[in-house]
């Protein structure tokens, strides 16, 4: 069998909590999706290098105002967090829990990749939870620092009727700032595994990936760290996501690390068992490269070029939506080779703006690019290209009360609301829009310009200082935006979205 050399990071991006199954001789892998729509990506592999997306959970999650992204109200950093992803008896099952809704959700199906998903809904919230399916009974196990199990019912739908649901063990918490949390569970010869990470306030005081284990699923359990590295990288763990073996057996871990303003990045690690107990790494050591016995298979990108040449109204599965989309307001049919992008409220910056369309930036470096034709907007409308976190920075044209249009580059004003750095008066009705994102050794900075014929580029506005903050919870994406704040009913048409990223000093297209 021929060899994958895995290059760590193996995707430079954000796909944060990754939870990874084995099928035969096929990996999927699910991610937290939180704001964006659709969302609980289901991405797949080969030889556990190479993923793509083939399926989401939910296209939308709730139909509400805050999910709406209307009235005020947004889910920034709500949404899903952390879902769990199991295989058994041929079905799929996904689970999560949601802070906003104070509910915990789960979805099956038979058909991982193109089926649609059945929604199961329970009162109240199951902190990063797992999934155990051990003989013909159903636990999921959740919860920070205090660990709890609950059983349900065998087609996974709700809480089953006297069944095991009490508090399962306490985790070690002197001399600890963020106790186990993130919970990846799993039988395996004779073992009970509960996977965790914690956040030591002594030793190397980063996040590190903790193991508890026990012959019996309710205990008593035993503990061990069972990886604590940073990859000299800014004191930042490798830690929390699950473990898959390989039809050969062979273990491997699937973990991520804070990687500051593009997200959180995962890593295969390998897995050697040691009296029984998952020991990940090599010599305590995350490898920046090694081999694995699977054939390499490449996959489509995770994020991509478009042209917007669509027969049906139906994106790539790389795009994701800033909150619910309104179905009403975009197309790609209505202007052959067009993404047109209609008002249809008023508001009053882009982090209110309804059908922002977005996709994941990656490092090192990379950039995007956009066409626009401007000719149908309304005065108050704000069309462009958006680097999109709290600290967010936009490159567009807005159109003046009086009907003149301007090229302007906006910031946050510390308060949401977007701050003018620069506006130039400008007469066209065709722009080319860019951004430049750079993630190299943390520098996290981004540029924005534009052009008149798409060849020769102007720096506008300022370099942004990109920042990850907790309140959007997610790396930054590059997004596509048009919004009112006067009046609705204006559009504004993307000829296409091109997208570059470089590697080692080579550009990938």
């Amino acid at each position: 069998m021929s060899k994958t050399r895995i290059n760590n990071p193996i995707l430079w991006a954000d796909i944060p909590d990754v939870d990874p199954i084995r099928v035969g001789d096929t990996y999927y892998m699910v991610s937290t999706s939180m704001h964006v729509m659709p969302g609980c990506p289901i991405m797949k592999s080969k030889d556990l290098l190479n993923w793509e997306i083939v399926n989401y959970v939910y296209h939308t999650l709730e139909d509400n105002d805050a999910h709406n992204l209307m009235n005020g109200k947004d889910i920034y950093g709500k949404g899903s967090w952390a879902a769990s992803l199991r295989e058994h008896k041929g079905l799929y099952y996904v689970c999560f829990s949601s802070n906003d809704m104070q509910r915990f959700y789960i979805f099956k199906t038979d058909d991982i990749e193109k089926g649609k998903w059945q929604r199961s809904v329970i009162n109240g919230v199951f902190h990063d939870p797992s999934l155990l399916f051990d003989e013909e009974r159903v636990f999921v196990i959740y919860g920070n620092g205090e660990i709890f199990i609950t059983e349900l019912t065998a087609d996974v739908t709700r809480i089953k009727p006297e069944g095991i649901n009490h508090l399962l063990l306490e985790t070690e918490g002197e001399g600890i700032g963020l106790r186990c949390e993130g919970c990846h569970a799993y039988k395996i010869n004779g073992y009970y595994y509960l996977l965790f990470i914690e956040w030591p306030l002594g030793g190397n005081q980063r996040r590190r990936e903790v193991c508890y284990r026990s012959t019996e699923l309710l205990g008593p359990y035993e503990r061990k760290i069972v990886l604590d590295d940073n990859m000299d990288y800014c004191n930042h763990g490798v830690a929390q996501g699950g473990i898959i073996d390989t039809t050969d057996q062979s273990w491997y871990a699937l973990l991520f690390q804070d990687h500051d303003a593009v997200g959180r990045i995962p890593f295969v690690v390998p897995v050697r068992w040691v009296n029984d107990w998952p020991m990940m790494g090599i010599d305590g050591k995350v490898p920046e490269h090694f081999e694995v016995d699977l054939p390499y298979t490449p996959s489509n990108p995770l994020v991509i070029s478009d042209d917007f040449d669509y027969r049906e109204n139906q994106l790539a599965l790389n795009w994701q939506w800033n909150h619910n989309p309104d179905h009403r307001f975009w197309s790609v049919t209505v202007r052959e080779g067009f993404l047109r992008l209609t008002t249809g409220n008023v508001v009053n910056n882009v982090l209110e703006a309804r059908n922002t369309l977005t996709q994941r930036t990656e490092g090192p470096a990379c950039k995007g690019c956009v066409r626009i034709d401007l000719s149908n907007m309304k005065p108050g409308d704000h069309a462009g290209l958006l680097a999109l976190q709290n600290t967010f920075g936009t490159v567009g044209i807005q159109v003046n009360s009086n009907g003149e249009k301007n090229v302007i580059m906006c910031v946050n004003n510390g308060e949401g609301f977007e701050q003018k750095i620069e506006k130039i008066p400008y007469v066209y009705n065709w722009i080319d829009l860019k951004i430049e994102f750079n993630f190299e050794n943390s520098l996290d900075t981004a540029n924005f310009f534009y052009s008149i014929d798409g060849e020769t580029w102007s720096k506008i506005g300022c370099t942004l200082e990109m920042k990850y903050t907790l309140d959007h919870f997610m790396g930054y994406r590059i997004g596509l935006f048009n919004y009112a704040s006067q009046e609705t009913g204006g559009y504004a048409d993307f000829d296409f979205f091109h997208y570059e990223k470089l590697i080692d000093g080579i550009t990938q297209i």
